[in-house]
């Protein structure tokens, strides 16, 4: 896309989401970790939300090391008000970890005195971190001009045509701070982010539909299917949850084998409900034991090969001395 047509839309689309939602300007004031920390909740959140999450974290842990050692589940519960509290607080706990194994403390303020790219390196390296939340740490405490965009914000950019596929997927807006100036970017961070956010909940939602349609036409192309099931959030707590779920407990219900039917798996989950008190008629009966004949056991005496049978009449019993004759030589009685 040629750079003066992404620069007109994105300035179209700030113009019409300026008409449709207030911006909540974050707290400058606040320490480069707290901002960081609060970046954990704000990624595909509300700042009413984010802000309701930050302050349950604050007044019901004693301080971060409490909240450090404390497991993602419980986390979660405290910031339930979250879209994806599960994902929020495995961000969060992995960015306290990761920086204090860095210093033995919550302490960040030392990077506010190093060059804005060496800092923005350096808060990239931090387990947990996002580069939504290096952006907003940029933007509020380095002092730098980093637009931060989660998925739903990515999305939306790129229904309206200001970005393609390939730069959805990897989250970049080439000219994104060029078309939207310094003095101007907490405000659009705020409302692209709160366009992101319902349109992640609600693709369809026919205010937001009507926004997006007003600044790109076309976009009712790229718009989702209805029905279509929404992307799968970013790894929910990297497996944390269900390892702690499992620690607790509450072991998650294994998959179905291999070569078990669907009327199988459904008889076994009624049944650990009590809903059934024995398997559907069409659940194959256990195995019995097989009883072998006198040939099948002669067969595998002699160690046929494959494919070979042993004759009926040598399988009944041991063989008689003389070739079609009994005893010495007499002829055999018919039957």
């Amino acid at each position: 896309m040629a750079a003066p047509n992404r620069t007109a839309l994105l300035t179209k689309l700030y113009k019409a989401l300026k008409k449709q939602y207030q911006p909540t300007l974050p707290n400058l004031k606040v320490p480069l970790m707290e901002q960081l920390l609060y970046a954990c909740c704000l990624e595909d959140a509300t700042a009413a939300a984010a802000n309701k999450a930050f302050a349950a974290l604050t007044e019901q842990y004693f301080d971060w090391n409490e909240v450090r050692v404390s497991t993602v589940t419980e986390l979660s519960e405290t910031i339930s008000m979250l879209p994806e509290p599960a994902a929020a607080a495995s961000r969060f706990k992995r960015v306290l970890q990761s920086v204090f194994e860095s210093a033995y403390s919550f302490d960040l303020e030392s990077l506010k005195k190093q060059n804005i790219g060496v800092s923005q390196k350096r808060l990239a390296k931090y387990d947990g971190v996002t580069p939504f939340g290096v952006a907003f740490a940029t933007q509020t405490a380095l002092g730098g001009h980093s637009i931060p965009l989660g998925r739903g914000a990515l999305d939306v950019l790129f229904v309206v045509g200001a970005i393609n596929e390939k730069e959805r997927l990897a989250g970049e807006v080439p000219g994104l701070e060029r078309a939207i100036p310094k003095n101007k970017g907490l405000e659009f961070a705020s409302l692209i982010n709160q366009v992101g956010v319902e349109f992640q909940r609600s693709p369809n939602l026919p205010a937001v539909k009507k926004l997006l349609l007003s600044v790109a036409p076309d976009a009712k192309n790229r718009f989702p299917k209805r029905g279509a099931k929404p992307a799968a959030p970013p790894a929910a707590a990297d497996g944390v949850v269900a390892a702690e779920i499992k620690g607790k407990g509450k072991e998650p219900m294994p998959p179905a084998g291999k070569h078990q039917g669907e009327a199988e798996a459904a008889a076994a989950g009624a049944k650990k409900k009590g809903v059934l008190a024995q398997p559907p008629s069409k659940t194959p009966p256990a195995k019995q034991p097989v009883q072998k004949s006198p040939a099948a056991k002669a067969a595998k005496s002699q160690s046929l090969p494959p494919g070979k049978k042993l004759p009926a009449k040598t399988a009944k019993a041991r063989p008689l001395p003389g070739k079609g004759t009994m005893g010495r030589g007499a002829p055999r009685k018919p039957r």
